[in-house]
């Protein structure tokens, strides 16, 4: 017998099946069939569709760690903007939406108000503060998404990729894009995804450099 319905299961249903068919997937109907109920019965837990992205991103924000302020501020925004990566590259469909909603739920502002109280204590101002969200959500949006649409994602395709590239005068007439693919992408053990880390540590350096100084 399956548990009672409730506005959690229907939220984590509507994850499912935007998992499997992106935000546009997420339908009354669609969300009533992963349940195996009629749609009518959903009405009782969230009112609309809206509602049901709302608190579809209250989940995902939910997922993301929250930085805890007292400590190494860099350790403790880095922490959150890896596990904000590893959360919305399990659900990418939700990029679209994470700051699309006029009625954000408790976790989304606990989120936010967690980020923000960590870099305030750390001594950014208000406005510093502000740039420094903007500039590391906007770099993990981004990554993400480009990570998303990536098409090599193994060794083998990296190589397929870059013969490509490389086959007949492209060396020459692409010189230093050529150099990057034997130097850096074709060397052992090179992951795409290391380049998270080394981006977010530009980033964080710049706002170290700016919080020491006064913003």
């Amino acid at each position: 017998m399956s548990p009672p319905l409730s506005r959690d299961r229907v939220l984590e249903a509507a994850i499912r099946v935007a998992d499997r068919g992106g935000e546009a997937a997420i339908t009354m109907r669609r969300v009533a069939q992963e349940l195996g109920v009629e749609a009518m019965s959903l009405y009782h837990h969230v009112p609309n569709k809206e509602a049901m992205l709302d608190g579809v991103v209250d989940k995902v924000f939910a997922m993301i760690e929250l930085p805890s302020g007292g400590g190494d501020w860099r350790a403790a925004i880095r922490a959150r903007a890896v596990s904000a990566r590893a959360v919305l590259g399990r659900h990418s469909w939700a990029l679209s939406l994470l700051d699309s909603r006029r009625d954000p739920g408790p976790a989304t502002l606990s989120h936010h108000d967690a980020v923000l109280g960590v870099l305030r204590g750390a001594g950014f101002s208000v406005a510093m503060a502000a740039h420094a969200v903007s500039a590391i959500d906007a770099y993990v949006y981004g990554f993400v998404l480009q990570e998303s649409v990536l098409p090599v994602t193994t060794p083998d395709d990296r190589e397929e990729v870059a013969g490509n590239i490389l086959q007949g005068e492209a060396a020459a007439q692409w010189p230093h894009l050529a150099e990057l693919i034997v130097e850096h992408a074709l060397r052992p053990g090179y992951d795409y995804a290391e380049e998270f880390g080394y981006g977010l540590d530009l980033i964080l350096d710049g706002l170290e450099e700016r919080r020491r100084a006064g913003g």
